[in-house]
């Protein structure tokens, strides 16, 4: 795929154990610090794709069949593999999507931790047998895995975001065709590379690219995929739903957020302000779980902006190749366009902009750390996830409206509040409609930990026993005696 480790290279199809050329050419891949680019990725056609499913049909009868503690052993190769090669990999991740060298470094060994936890999960699975029943009876329920799962990960962890379908999925022994996104695929082929490398049967894993309209519609006709597993856009998984709906195609959709955060008069504000600016302006704001919508009682309300905008003025932007960076540019063009659409509205509305509010240059694709004062609940920046570093900040005067406030949305994939009353914790805790909720901390989810979306945010789960499951069948037996 790639001559040497300095270089970015072109990434090619990989089908049945073999890398080869797209049939439908190439794409360019664009480095978003310089809007310059810096290799190309294959466009599968309707002939790679056929290949690439007749390839998982039979990659699924070998690894199904694979003992579990030997999935587990290849899977856990697969991660070491990839920690060994944690620099080579993260720059990798820098140059095509943008973020800083320290936080690609902290995006692939995590997903070095979520495919080790799996690794040591293949073992866990087993029957579970039910008491006896009247007549002799017996019942039991064993685990089997659901078949061809297709996998489509987003630009913006381009590691992460395989690691947590891939992992589970192939703990669970099912087989996959992985569509990484266009704008990363290199960090989804050294993925690829790793795994093969650890002695994966040739056609379990299986990873395209190219027009992501014609690869779900193609995937998703077919009887022979059994599994979706999406994280992306609501409207984009919408649709994926209502495609997987013609077979009853299983799914798994991680969409979007515009994570609420209620910070409280008794809360630690400097401590506030400091995670929240940290988390917020994390790769460049380009992250579902980010915080999004900043609810701050009144009597701290200027402690809490003051302190957030003295962060925001003070962060390096820059090329995410140079080590002191804090945080790198928008990972294309399209969301320059939209950080400009959310401003113009957003001024229309008669909100205060404090600090930043565009671009920065015209080489690269940087925006500056933005944050807004006196929004309006009817601008855009309030009501659409902004998918970057753009931070509005309104007053509340009780708990209650605030809460009614952030639940106000269909979003519901994360919230957050700072408070220093355990009760109060408690009642917005019960009061929030969302499928995490952080309380004095923004701390991700972890391997071991489910993440899943309510409302329009999706459903099913990531991560922990329960990503696990979301892969396997349960097949109840009844069994009289003989």
């Amino acid at each position: 795929m790639n001559d040497t480790p300095d270089s970015y290279g072109d990434t090619r199809l990989f089908i049945r154990g073999q890398w080869r050329d797209g049939g439908g050419g190439s794409g360019a891949v664009i480095n978003p610090a310089s809007g310059e680019g810096i290799g190309r990725f294959a466009v599968a056609d309707a002939r790679d794709l056929e290949d690439a499913v007749s390839a998982a049909v039979d990659g699924f009868a070998v690894w199904r069949a694979t003992p579990a503690a030997e999935r587990g052993a290849v899977i856990t190769a697969a991660a070491a593999l990839m920690d060994a090669r944690l620099d080579d990999i993260a720059r990798v991740i820098t140059l095509e999507q943008g973020k800083p060298l320290a936080e690609s470094r902290l995006e692939l060994a995590r997903a070095v931790d979520t495919i080790k936890w799996y690794g040591a999960q293949a073992e866990s699975l087993g029957r579970r047998d039910y008491p006896e029943r009247p007549g002799q009876v017996r019942q039991h329920s064993a685990p089997e895995p659901v078949g061809v799962v297709a996998a489509f990960t987003a630009w913006n962890f381009p590691a992460i975001l395989p690691a947590r379908k891939l992992a589970p999925a192939l703990a669970a022994g099912c087989s996959v065709i992985l569509k990484a996104a266009e704008e990363t695929p290199a960090t989804a082929a050294r993925m690829a590379e790793a795994f093969a490398e650890a002695g994966l049967p040739d056609g379990v894993l299986n990873l395209v690219t190219g027009e992501p309209a014609v690869i779900s519609e193609f995937l998703l006709a077919r009887p022979e995929v059994r599994k979706l597993s999406f994280t992306g856009s609501i409207p984009v998984g919408k649709l994926l739903a209502r495609q997987a709906a013609a077979n009853l195609t299983r799914c798994t959709l991680e969409l979007g957020g515009h994570a609420p955060v209620i910070v409280f008069a008794d809360a630690d504000i400097a401590a506030a302000a400091r995670d929240t600016a940290a988390f917020k302006f994390r790769n460049a704001g380009q992250v579902c779980v980010a915080p999004s919508r900043f609810f701050i009682e009144r009597p701290v309300y200027d402690e809490f902006v003051d302190a957030f905008v003295g962060i925001a003025r003070d962060l390096k932007v820059g090329d995410g190749l140079d080590e002191s960076t804090q945080m790198g540019p928008m990972a294309n063009a399209r969301r320059i366009e939209a950080m400009a659409e959310l401003m113009a509205d957003a001024d229309a509305c008669g909100a205060e902009t404090l600090h930043g509010g565009s671009r920065i240059g015209e080489r690269g694709y940087f925006w500056q750390p933005t944050v807004l004062a006196k929004v309006p609940d009817n601008a855009r920046v309030m009501r659409d996830e902004p998918f970057g570093p753009v931070a509005p900040m309104v007053a509340f005067e009780d708990a209650d409206d605030a809460v009614a406030r952030a639940n106000s949305l269909s979003y519901g994939l994360a919230s957050y509040l700072f408070t220093g009353s355990e009760s109060t914790a408690r009642r917005v805790v019960d009061g929030l409609e969302s499928g995490t909720v952080g309380v004095n901390t923004l701390l991700p989810a972890q391997p071991d930990t489910p993440l899943g979306g309510v409302k329009h945010s999706g459903y099913g789960y990531e991560g922990g026993r329960e990503g696990l499951d979301g892969f396997l069948h349960l097949k109840l037996v009844t069994q009289a005696a003989w």
